[in-house]
């Protein structure tokens, strides 16, 4: 593991912590590493936490390497939608405390958790796609479909529509919002009563419940390797 996801285990629960700049931009590197550490929480057996920086969780993708070229934009988001499918079908229970802005992929490590947790305050959580000229990828569309509100998917896909914590509640970005000094003890809270589950139960029934979408997923992620986004 390097700088950009800090790893940490106590009592069960191991924490992944995004540290790489001031938007934790998701690069190569970063999701490698964010791979390893699934790796280590799934060798532990542990309940994860997923979090980032006071003020973000992430921005996005790396600009730079999005920027590069429409073959090096669609080999870095595979690289983050396979993440994504991996965390939805990872066997032990995944929280993300998101501790402020989450935008693009940070949305989309959201919509990819078991239990997501926001903070009080003057953040965007959302889908910025549109906004900056990219066409939202198949992946995308299938995550937002199956994780946010009809109404609110029409407005953070296509209009690019931007929430506040309280508004990603209700849009099915979160699940609850609390102040920014509570928020890892009310992930620890959460990740307490997950390690109760039975986990083998909890890893079938995760399966079976997502077995559409992941199936769905797989498709998009093919669909989206020949498709361009700018």
């Amino acid at each position: 593991m390097s700088e950009l996801v800090a790893y940490s285990l106590e009592d069960g629960i191991a924490t992944l912590t995004l540290n790489n700049g001031k938007v934790n931009a998701f690069s190569h590197e970063l999701i490698a590493d964010f791979n390893r550490g699934l790796d280590r929480a799934q060798a532990d057996s542990a309940v994860v936490i997923v979090t980032g920086q006071p003020g973000i969780l992430s921005g996005g993708y790396d600009l730079k390497v999005m920027m590069a070229g429409p073959q090096a934009a669609i080999n870095l988001v595979g690289e983050g939608s396979a993440l994504a499918r991996r965390m939805l079908a990872h066997p032990q229970p995944i929280i993300v405390a998101c501790p402020g802005h989450a935008v693009a992929k940070g949305a989309f490590v959201l919509l990819s958790a078991d239990y997501r947790i926001g903070v009080e305050g003057p953040f965007s959580i959302g889908l910025n796609e549109v906004k900056i000229g990219m066409t939202m990828h198949h992946v995308g569309i299938t995550l937002a479909r199956d994780r946010l509100t009809p109404p609110a998917f029409q407005r953070a896909v296509i209009n690019a529509e931007m929430f506040t914590p309280q508004g990603a509640v209700m849009a099915g970005f979160l699940d609850q919002v609390v102040p920014p000094e509570q928020l890892m003890p009310t992930a620890r809270a959460v990740a307490q009563q997950l390690q109760k589950l039975n986990p083998g139960a909890h890893k079938g029934t995760k399966l079976k419940v997502r077995k559409l979408l992941l199936d769905t997923l797989d498709a998009a992620i093919a669909l989206d390797k020949t498709t361009a986004l700018m």
